[in-house]
């Protein structure tokens, strides 16, 4: 019992150390709306141009996504897929597992459950702060996962930012852009939001449908409440 005590003690404390370290820099506040197909769709073709590369999503299926996004399969398969992949397909990749460890020294993980283990705000404070940084092999670093093997694969959108030079700060956290992008980094913002929804909605695809049945469960919870008062009323009339 004592060794098994402080077991659970270690898994704790290691659990908390763990949260807190990822913790340490502040997380952004992300609005996930399911319901929104149109941001749904955006960050579908995000996901499909700039993840899908390098990261699966292979508990996801094309057909799945066209029905549950409002497209057709048509425009999935014209603007989503590529054109050896099949609409019934889940959404792998080509690069062998092996040739990633090669050249990112790991292998770039599935990103089905991402959006479930990191949580929402993560990935989109993730996602923002890259930075130059020429000790990495990458030649960029995060604010969030210090020393990631992941490329800054968005900064075609956003640009290329750099830790700012303040006097009297050792280990400045505050990001400046360096080199601009596509986007300003307002429409940056926004396009993070749709991505991070769409990375939600794989997370968890049956959340739409859930929602969407939850109403109706609760009405018929309070439905059955009322006869089932009046059915026990009337069954124990005799005895009160």
């Amino acid at each position: 019992m004592k060794r098994i005590i402080a077991c659970l003690f270690l898994f704790f404390s290691s659990t908390t150390l763990v949260w807190a370290v990822s913790s340490s820099y502040p997380l952004d506040s992300v609005e996930i709306d399911l319901n929104d197909k149109a941001s749904l769709q955006r960050g579908a073709q995000v996901f499909v141009n700039y993840c899908l590369s390098c990261h699966s999503a292979q508990y996801m299926r094309y057909s799945r996504m066209a029905e549950d996004l409002g497209l057709t399969e048509e425009q999935v398969t014209d603007n989503l897929m590529l054109t050896t992949d099949k609409i019934h397909d889940t959404m792998t990749i080509a690069m062998k597992p092996g040739d990633a460890e090669r050249w990112f020294g790991v292998t770039p993980p599935d990103l089905s459950l991402v959006a479930r283990s990191r949580g929402p705000a993560w990935l989109h404070t993730y996602l923002r702060t890259f930075y130059l940084d020429p000790n990495r092999p990458t030649g960029v670093n995060n604010l969030v996962f210090k020393d990631t093997a992941m490329p800054h694969v968005l900064w075609p959108l956003q640009g290329w930012q750099q830790l700012a030079d303040k006097e009297g700060e050792a280990h400045s956290t505050e990001l400046e852009l360096a080199v601009e992008g596509t986007l300003t980094p307002s429409e940056y913002e926004q396009m993070l939001d749709d991505l991070v929804n769409f990375m939600t909605y794989v997370g968890e695809p049956a959340r739409l449908e859930r929602e969407k049945l939850g109403p109706w469960v609760l009405l018929y919870i309070a439905l059955f409440c009322g006869v089932a008062y009046f059915l026990k009323k009337e069954y124990w009339k005799d005895i009160h």
